[in-house]
């Protein structure tokens, strides 16, 4: 396992298939339930703390691809907890704070998950220049979707 410093990337070992960064936001900005399982299994094999932020985001992302409501809110507990254990620990990170937006966002009023939203989106804004930039790449291209991050405001 590799961390490089200021890249952005984490690899679990070199010359594998590896969890990085920028597939990571690629995977979270599709629809694809196969991706979303290949980057869970890649986080398996990545022994830092961050992934449990990473792995709660996935597993929320995927709680609005499956089917069957209990399955849905199974998923999207389970994530819940993980990203949120984190943030618990660490608020100061924007990059977290972003994984929570993305998926407050976009999550059925039903959960009550979007207490957050404009907290999360001022602070993206106020400190997105100190973010790594392939996660700065992440935040530009989703804020051109976004209804409350704007491409403008960063």
């Amino acid at each position: 396992m590799l961390l490089l410093p200021g890249s952005g990337q984490l690899y679990a070992q070199e010359g594998e298939d590896s969890f990085t960064k920028k597939e990571f936001y690629a995977v979270m900005a599709g629809k694809n339930e196969a991706a979303i399982d290949k980057q869970l299994q890649l986080l398996k094999s990545v022994s830092t703390s961050d992934k449990t932020a990473y792995e709660g985001a996935l597993l929320m992302k995927k709680a609005g691809l499956v089917s069957g409501a209990k399955k849905k809110l199974d998923l999207f507990k389970q994530g819940h907890k993980k990203l949120e254990s984190v943030l618990q620990k660490d608020s100061s990170n924007a990059e977290f704070r972003f994984l929570r937006l993305m998926i407050q966002e976009h999550a059925p009023g039903i959960v009550k998950y979007k207490g957050e939203i404009a907290a999360d989106s001022m602070y993206i804004k106020n400190n997105f220049k100190k973010l790594q930039p392939v996660v700065q790449e992440a935040v530009q291209r989703y804020s051109k979707t976004s209804n409350i991050l704007k491409t403008a405001d960063l």
